[in-house]
C-alpha cells in the first residue's frame, strides 16, 4: 500500500457535507480555512513520540483518540471552538490493522468535537504523530495565561494524577489491582479534552491553562506570564478514583508534578464563584476551588493542616527527563 492509498483509505472522507470555516479539505495543496466574522483562529500543535509520549503497548484506536485530545486540550484551554486539524503521520510500516484502529479512535474524538481533518503528511519513520489544530472564539475573548489577576480563585477540572499512577504502574514502581490498573491506564490513554467548559468559561475566567507536564508546573507559567504568585491548598486538588487509594506521598507527587492530565486550571474572581459552578454544571465537568492568587510572587503550597509543604520534585521537561 503506497502512500497515496493510504491517505486515501484511512484519511480521506466524504467532504460534500459543509463543516463550519471549512471551504476545501483534503485534496489539494492547501486547505481553504476561514473564520467566522468577528472570530479569531486560535493555532496549537503537538507531537506524540513512540516511547516518549506512548508505550508501544497503547491500543491504535487509544492512541489515535489522545493524539487528537491533547491538542483538543490546548483549544479547551483558550476557550476556543475547534474547526479543523492536520495530522502528519511516520509510520515504520503500512500497518492496516494498526492504521483502521488509530483513524476510528481518531474520527470518533473528532465527530464529538466538530472539527474536521483537512491535511497533512505521511513518510516511513518511527512512529511519530504530530497534529496541528485550528480553533477560533470571539475577538478579544480568549482565555490567556497572562490574563490572571491578583485575588483570583483558583480552579482545576476534573482529577488529576491518574495518568502518572499509570505511569508508575509501568514503571514497576506500584503494584495496583486489575480495576485500579486500568482505571489508571484508560486516563493516560484517553485523556478528555475540556472543550465545553473551556467555552462556558469565557468572559468568566481570568486565564486559564491545560494540565500537560504538571499541575505545579503548567500553573508556574500562568504566575510567570500574569506576574503573580498563589497559594494552593495542596491536599485539596481532586485525585483520580484510583489514585485516591494510595499513600499521601504517591497521591501528592501524581496531583502535583504528574502530567498527562489534560485538565484545566484557570483562574476567576470570586464574585463569580456561582457563574464558575453554573459552567461546571452546564458543560458536565466538575471543578475544584484550590487556591488563590497573589501579588507576592512564589507559589505556596500548604497540607491539610495548613502548613507550608516544602516541595522540589519538578513537573515533566522534555530535555530535563
Amino acid at each position: 500500500m503506497g502512500e497515496f492509498d493510504l491517505i486515501k483509505r484511512f484519511f480521506t472522507r466524504d467532504t460534500r457535507a459543509p463543516q463550519p470555516g471549512v471551504a476545501l479539505g483534503i485534496g489539494d495543496d492547501c486547505a481553504v480555512l476561514g473564520p467566522t466574522p468577528g472570530a479569531q483562529w486560535l493555532v496549537s500543535t503537538d507531537m506524540l513520540v513512540e516511547g516518549r509520549h506512548f508505550l508501544s503497548t497503547v491500543a491504535p484506536e487509544r492512541l489515535g483518540h489522545k493524539a487528537l485530545a491533547v491538542n483538543l486540550s490546548d483549544l479547551a484551554a483558550c476557550g476556543a471552538t475547534p474547526r479543523a486539524f492536520t495530522l502528519a503521520l511516520a509510520l515504520p510500516r503500512a500497518d492496516e490493522v494498526f492504521l483502521e484502529g488509530l483513524a476510528r479512535g481518531l474520527f470518533a474524538l473528532a465527530d464529538a468535537h466538530g472539527i474536521a481533518l483537512v491535511g497533512g503528511d505521511t513518510t516511513a519513520g518511527p512512529l511519530n504523530l504530530c497534529i496541528t489544530v485550528m480553533g477560533e472564539a470571539p475577538a478579544g475573548q480568549a482565555l490567556l495565561r497572562s490574563g490572571a489577576r491578583a485575588g483570583d480563585d483558583l480552579y482545576v477540572s476534573g482529577s488529576l494524577g491518574d495518568a502518572r499512577l499509570a505511569l508508575e504502574a509501568f514503571r514497576g514502581t506500584v503494584s495496583l489491582s486489575a480495576q485500579d490498573f486500568e482505571t489508571a491506564r484508560r486516563a493516560m490513554e484517553c485523556p478528555q479534552p475540556r472543550v465545553a467548559l473551556g467555552q462556558a468559561l469565557r468572559g468568566l475566567a481570568h486565564s486559564a491553562i491545560d494540565v500537560s507536564d504538571g499541575f505545579v508546573g503548567d500553573l508556574g507559567h500562568v504566575l510567570a506570564r500574569s506576574g503573580l504568585g498563589a497559594t494552593v491548598q495542596a491536599d485539596a486538588l481532586p485525585r483520580g478514583a484510583a489514585l485516591a487509594h494510595q499513600p499521601l506521598a504517591l497521591q501528592r507527587l501524581c496531583t502535583l508534578s504528574g502530567g498527562d492530565d489534560y485538565e484545566l486550571i484557570f483562574s476567576a474572581p470570586p464574585a463569580a464563584r456561582a457563574a464558575v459552578q453554573a459552567a461546571s454544571a452546564a458543560s458536565a465537568t466538575p471543578v475544584t476551588r484550590v487556591g488563590r492568587l497573589e501579588a507576592e510572587p512564589g507559589l505556596r503550597l500548604l497540607d491539610a493542616q495548613g502548613q507550608a509543604l516544602d516541595w522540589g520534585v519538578a513537573s515533566f521537561d522534555h530535555f530535563k527527563s
